[in-house]
């Protein structure tokens, strides 16, 4: 018993951190893949770079954008859920 009890503030510790840092960085991860997943051509985004543009063509890990100057190859990665988000709202 006495030895369960040294070990409390450890375990206390861990799930502190793991509900307040550990599962809310897996929670957004998962909302960016399923945001990655969902991309179709046709819709308007920017990227995490600030780049604004119109999805032209899509593979399995990038996308072509079509932006005012031209078209541009990036990684599905680098689309920034939240600001294009905004952007539909707007």
């Amino acid at each position: 018993m006495q030895d369960l009890m040294k070990f409390a503030p450890y375990l206390l510790m861990f799930v502190v951190l793991y509900f307040f840092m550990i599962r809310p960085q897996q929670k957004r991860a998962k909302n960016e893949k399923e945001f990655e997943s969902s991309l179709k051509v046709g819709d308007k985004i920017i990227t995490k770079s600030g780049f604004h543009g119109k999805i032209v063509e899509l593979a399995e890990t990038s996308a072509v954008i079509e932006t005012m100057s031209g078209k541009l190859k990036i990684e599905r990665s680098a689309i920034s859920m939240e600001m294009s988000a905004a952007l539909k709202k707007a």
